[in-house]
């Protein structure tokens, strides 16, 4: 495919969570879940209707006008999951996506996570280093030196 063709399928079939958040600090949260929708095409009030149901998705309904300097790790976090679902995508990629928070915050975004995945149907694919993190989903592969090395399911 080509490059222009590539950003298409990832803005309208994946959505990315990142480690480091990746919000736009200048935007407030609503703002934030909106630029995926824009590159997409869709419709002002319906961006912000999605935006919204999405926040509401993650509990952050009344932090909507909030940037991202006005949140917590944790809830930066849920707004960057927030982003990454308001596409509707086929899967969501997750790069360390607890790796910044504390472990009793990493076990709130894990569980959303989860509840996403049964609710929505949702893929998550996670990368982590965190074995207690791992062990929470149902279907693990572990890589070593950039090679499978082994496969397990709970």
């Amino acid at each position: 495919m080509s490059e222009e063709r590539l950003a298409v399928m990832r803005n309208e079939r994946i959505g990315f969570v990142f480690q480091s958040y990746n919000l736009i600090h200048r935007l407030n949260t609503v703002e934030n879940l909106e630029l995926p929708l824009i590159a997409q095409g869709v419709d002002p009030v319906e961006r912000k209707d999605r935006a919204i149901n999405m926040l509401s998705e993650v509990g952050l309904a009344s932090k909507s006008l909030n940037r991202p300097a006005e949140l917590s790790g944790g809830e930066q976090q849920r707004v960057a999951i927030a982003r990454a679902l308001a596409t509707d995508p086929a899967i969501v990629l997750g790069d360390e996506p607890t790796g910044n928070l504390d472990s009793k915050t990493a076990a709130q975004i894990l569980k959303i996570i989860v509840d996403v995945n049964k609710r929505l149907n949702t893929t998550f694919v996670l990368v982590t280093h965190n074995i207690e993190i791992a062990s929470e989903t149902h279907r693990r592969i572990i890589l070593r030196d950039g090679l499978i090395e082994r496969e397990e399911r709970s």
